[in-house]
């Protein structure tokens, strides 16, 4: 019974972003969002049979890199449109510094003590290597929509102000990143969890510049849709949803409740400091 709940999740999540393409009725937005899941199914087999989730992310950027490297393709083929071009560079630079710095990460402690208990079942696996494909779809559908519009990526105002919060969010995700690998490079800090930088500031700081880069990905293509198309603009509620009430946040404060619930100090942190939004006063 809990397979099948497992698989129907599978479902559904690649039911949302396939209907959506559907439903803007634009066949190259069809294709991507195809393609994508596709990449993430052949990588589940090798994946199961070998019980690792180690290329598991790796496979994820992977994956936007070669959907913005196409979305490159198509801007280039007739006349040049900046603005998609700008947008298709700084997702695939984004998801190149992510994906390897969760690669080089997983590689460093040997696992990711998210899959444990995942791994072995074969539902709940095929489940996680499906929604990876519904987050990718769900993140990129605006920017794909928008670039294989006819206008392209339009320039203006509204661009720039996504620029600019993708260039924050994106800043905002590295720093808090940063932090974090040196503060678990000290062996004194292996037990610890860390308070200090961005992190007294919000419990997932990382999270809130994914959140908010993605957001600048919608803002800046939200002047090339129209109608129906405005669905796409889905990404950063999406992103929310995903780091904070399915995977994230709600697995990671999991494992902390866990190892320092009764710490007086955690739980004052966990009291005083927001989930993902920074506290700038």
């Amino acid at each position: 019974m809990q397979s099948l709940i497992y698989l129907a999740f599978a479902v559904i999540g690649f039911v949302i972003p396939y209907g959506i393409s559907l439903a803007i009725g634009n066949e190259v937005v069809q294709n991507v969002v195809l393609f994508i899941y596709i990449i993430q199914w052949v990588a589940f087999v090798p994946a199961y049979i070998l019980q690792t989730e180690k290329f598991y992310d790796l496979t994820g950027s992977l994956t936007y890199s070669s959907v913005f490297a196409y979305c490159i393709y198509l801007t280039t083929t007739g006349d040049i449109n900046w603005g998609s071009i700008t947008i298709s560079i700084l997702v695939i630079l984004w998801a190149v510094r992510l994906g390897s710095f969760l690669f080089l990460r997983i590689a460093k402690d040997g696992k990711d003590k998210r899959f444990t208990t995942i791994k072995p079942d074969i539902a709940q696996f095929f489940m996680a290597w499906t929604i990876q494909g519904t987050w990718v779809a769900l993140c990129s559908l605006c920017a794909i929509t928008a670039i294989a519009s006819e206008t392209g990526i339009i320039i203006n105002p509204i661009f720039y102000t996504g620029l600019l919060m993708f260039i924050g969010g994106l800043a905002i995700e590295i720093i808090a990143d940063r932090q974090k690998t040196i503060f678990r490079a000290v062996p004194e800090n292996r037990d610890k969890f860390i308070t200090s930088g961005l992190w007294s500031r919000s419990r997932h700081p990382n999270y809130f510049g994914e959140i908010t880069l993605w957001t600048g990905v919608a803002v800046m293509s939200f002047s090339s849709l129209s109608g129906l198309e405005f669905l796409t603009l889905i990404s950063p509620i999406w992103t929310y949803l995903l780091l904070v009430k399915i995977s994230g946040v709600r697995m990671l404060e999991g494992i902390g409740k866990k190892k320092w619930g009764e710490d007086p100090d955690y739980i004052a942190y966990m009291k005083n400091t927001p989930t993902v939004m920074i506290k700038f006063w």
